[in-house]
């Protein structure tokens, strides 16, 4: 199967699987399963960011939130230990499930183990597409997610998390980052972070 051939069906694989998303998302009118949701905009975030990224770095883009709601934040104590533990379970959770879709479409030993490096997010800051998978997260998180998560949040915990957001990220993202469409609300709050 030609790698295009093997690309696509691994997009409609992990899809299909983030079509059972329980939680729904409505944007511009039509609901989405939440995951589903994040997934497409993590795609076109790439494509437009980094058009040329590997194969591997598409794939993982696609699968990097795969049936997130299986294990839920609330199944963790509510505190920075539980939050880091769940991070790290999840990581290994989305590794099991995209290899095992990869491995359905025929994808190779090596292709399955860098996808699997990617959304274990080694060697950041070292790894060029371990770096532009964070930089992705990032840009989607702030184009789509940071205004609503702002909403329900004291600022100085927003600008605690803007600050730390923007340490993981290149200074390719960074750029990236302050051409994204934006409320003045938004930009306000983030360069007040960036100032202090």
């Amino acid at each position: 199967m030609a790698n295009s051939n093997k690309l696509e069906l691994a997009f409609l694989l992990f899809d299909k699987a983030n079509t059972k998303d329980p939680n729904v998302e409505e944007y511009l009118g039509k609901a989405y399963p939440k995951e589903l949701l994040y997934a497409i905009r993590m795609t076109e975030k790439l494509n437009t960011f980094k058009p040329d990224a590997s194969e591997a770095l598409k794939l993982t883009a696609r699968c990097q939130h795969i049936c997130r709601w299986e294990i839920p934040r609330e199944s963790y104590e509510m505190n920075r230990a539980g939050y880091l533990t769940w991070r790290q379970d999840l990581k290994k959770f989305h590794a099991e499930r995209a290899s095992s879709i990869l491995k359905e479409v025929g994808y190779d030993e090596e292709t399955i183990e860098k996808v699997r490096f990617l959304l274990e997010k080694k060697q950041l800051k070292k790894n060029e597409d371990t770096q532009t998978l964070e930089d992705i997260i990032c840009l989607v998180f702030l184009e789509f997610y940071f205004e609503p998560f702002a909403h329900g949040h004291p600022e100085e915990k927003i600008i605690d998390i803007l600050q730390k957001t923007w340490r993981k990220m290149s200074n390719e993202g960074q750029a990236a980052a302050l051409e994204l469409p934006l409320s003045k609300k938004s930009l306000t709050i983030i360069n007040k972070a960036l100032n202090s």
